[in-house]
């Protein structure tokens, strides 16, 4: 006798103040602009949101195969959110591959919607489906709305004359209507986004807007009883002011820009082109009018050296890369700690090492930040945990830098960068300016000394040219005063040591708790874009009477002065990080503080349940974790339920 399978409730997404949707596609089907025009919006609703788009590194991957697929997750509320979501509510998959990459994600009893257009023959082999999914029955724990987009979308515009394939470009936009339907969006926005994207090709922008205006007319006309309804999301209260949506890139552009202004510097950017950072060196083109200069170099050690070269003029150099860009960074970076200058070297991390997974997030580079170059060459490093966040973080690198003529390394990664959130438009006037000081001139009858130091133990900054101060500079040793080539033992490590301190010795803030107390039985402490899932975490665990905490380091090095005695007072510590444990290391290192790991090199986010069931296991008393580290890559974790909290 066959088993009778149990079709799960179905829940009402009406009910719900925050809904997560992923719109999954082939890399030519428009997935992340049908994403980004959805989160513009989500944001002029009002609705708080977070986002994570996931795309192939391939160019154009052969269509319709599992490793051409590209998606983009949102999730918005009426309340804060941190994470772009565990698993969706709503699923849009526009082909076999997709529905086959994305389906295990999708929460039990959510809605998929499916384009059965797509549903050929050939399509299932590229997807590697034994069967059709639509008829075998797999998909019978889920709400499944299947209708052929592709059919609606070449009658919605076949009155412009398009070829089939030209029609079908427009079937994002067709889905984008549906959507913007579903949860009660105004479309006009999105129009006038399409005739000025397409000013030039009316025809183009006029199919588009038709494709539109016919996924949304079917959302509101069709007899779709059952799964499709609705939803209306109440806007999140939030402070006043001017609000817009930012990603990571955008928002570290900005700061650097925000930063040098502060400093009372230009910008000069050197750079080459790498995933995930070729953002900002795109950004940063559009913002000459701030006396912002780009330069796209032949590759990384030209554009670091050339940074170099700007900061040694008297402007605020900038680089920028990902981990492979980096290591070939590394040796310029050591000449610009040994000739003191300020630099600011961004680094968006993504899955390694070598090529790795170029298109995927990871904060494997903390090492590398912290240790890695050649000889003892210490740099201020900091991270920001949010894409908003970013913002300030680069300011922060900017005012380090000048203050204490060093280069400093501001570690994001390819969520941060990618990701988008509202962000408040801070005021200008909330920021303290930090004018970086010139050397001009001397006393009558004193010496010019390059490399005496301040209170600080920074150097003076001295533009070429400038009559009377002219010095040396270069990666060879050099007279601890003077800056005179000197080899000898006391001179060299006098100025290892000056070095050396003058990084450890910054001021940097005291760390503070992000949630929960200053004491208790366990401190989540993480790093970076570990923050929205750690929070959520910690949140719901303190409502359920735990006591947990949740800790988030900003200024990686030096560590803040009081982060070693606010984690002694908690029995144990878990650290969360999407590498094998590198800030684990780092704590140990400096602060002899016993810490468990909690690790993941995935390439995609902590998902809130995977942290959840990792405090779960400390509180339940369960062990099993005598190396003191667990990889949720290898946990039996149970499937998230649930969106985030």
């Amino acid at each position: 006798m066959m088993a009778t399978q149990t079709v799960p409730e179905r829940p009402d997404l009406s009910g719900q103040d925050a809904i997560t949707v992923r719109f999954a596609g082939d890399s030519g089907d428009g997935m992340q602009l049908t994403g980004g025009q959805f989160t513009l919006s989500t944001a002029l609703a009002g609705n708080d949101l977070a986002t994570f788009p996931d795309f192939p590194a391939e160019i154009r991957a052969p269509q319709g195969t599992l490793f051409g697929v590209s998606a983009f997750q949102i999730n918005f509320g009426s309340r804060e959110i941190d994470t772009a979501g565990d698993a969706p509510d709503v699923l849009v998959a526009m082909n076999p591959a997709a529905l086959k990459v994305n389906l295990a994600a999708l929460k039990t009893g959510g809605l998929v919607i499916i384009d059965t257009g797509e549903f050929t023959k050939r399509n299932l082999e590229k997807a590697k489906y034994d069967s059709n999914p639509l008829e075998d029955g797999s998909l019978a724990k889920w709400d499944v709305l299947a209708f052929d987009i592709s059919a609606l979308t070449i009658e919605a515009v076949k009155e412009f004359g398009l070829g089939n394939k030209d029609a079908l470009r427009s079937k994002n936009m067709w889905t984008l209507g549906l959507a913007l339907w579903m949860f009660d969006r105004d479309r006009q926005p999105l129009i006038d986004w399409l005739n000025a994207k397409f000013a030039k090709k009316p025809d183009i922008a006029a199919a588009n807007i038709a494709a539109l205006n016919a996924g949304h007319a079917y959302g509101e006309t069709a007899e779709l009883s059952g799964p499709l309804k609705q939803v209306s999301m109440p806007p999140v209260e939030s402070a006043p002011g001017l609000y817009r949506t930012i990603t990571g890139a955008e928002a570290v552009s900005l700061g650097l820009v925000a930063g040098a202004q502060l400093a009372e510097l230009k910008v000069f950017f050197g750079g080459y082109p790498i995933t995930p950072a070729s953002a900002i060196l795109h950004h940063l083109a559009r913002l000459k009018e701030f006396g912002v200069i780009t330069f796209q170099a032949e590759d990384e050690i030209a554009a670091i050296c050339a940074a170099i070269g700007a900061s040694y003029a008297g402007q605020l150099g900038i680089t920028s890369s990902s981990g492979p860009g980096i290591a070939l960074k590394g040796e310029a970076m050591g000449l610009a700690i040994m000739v003191e200058l300020p630099l600011v070297i961004v680094n968006s991390q993504r899955g390694g090492p070598s090529t790795g997974l170029p298109t995927k997030t990871e904060q494997s580079d903390l090492y590398q930040a912290v240790y890695g170059r050649n000889g003892d060459a210490p740099m201020p490093v900091i991270a920001a945990c949010s894409p908003g966040d970013a913002f300030e973080v680069a300011i922060e690198a900017c005012r380090m830098a000048t203050q204490y003529m060093t280069p400093v390394m501001l570690l994001t990664d390819g969520y941060i960068a990618n990701a988008a959130e509202p962000w408040m438009v801070p005021d200008p006037e909330s920021f303290t300016p930090f004018p970086a000081k010139f050397m001009d001139s001397l006393p009558d009858g004193e010496t010019f000394l390059p490399y005496e130091r301040d209170a600080k133990g920074a150097r003076p900054w001295v533009k070429p040219g400038t009559p009377g101060l002219t010095h040396r500079v270069g990666g060879i040793e050099k007279h601890e005063l003077t800056g005179n080539i000197d080899y000898s033992p006391d001179n060299h490590q006098a100025m290892t040591e000056a070095r050396m301190n003058k990084v450890h010795g910054m001021m940097v803030p005291d760390q503070g708790v992000a949630l929960g107390e200053a004491t208790g039985d366990l401190a989540v402490v993480g790093w970076g874009s570990t923050f929205g899932p750690i929070h959520q975490a910690v949140r719901r665990a303190i409502r359920d009477g735990r006591k947990v905490s949740h800790i988030h380091v900003r200024h990686i090095c030096p560590l803040p002065a009081n982060l070693g005695e606010l984690l002694a007072g908690f029995d144990h510590v878990l650290v969360p990080e999407m590498n094998t444990g590198q800030f684990k290391t780092v704590l140990r290192d400096q602060l002899l503080i016993d810490c468990e790991s909690l690790t993941k090199t995935s390439g995609q986010p902590f998902a809130i349940s995977e942290l959840e069931d990792a405090i779960g296991v400390y509180f339940d008393g369960i062990s099993g974790n005598e190396g003191g580290q667990v990889d949720v890559n290898d946990e039996q974790l149970p499937s998230p339920e649930g969106g985030e909290e």
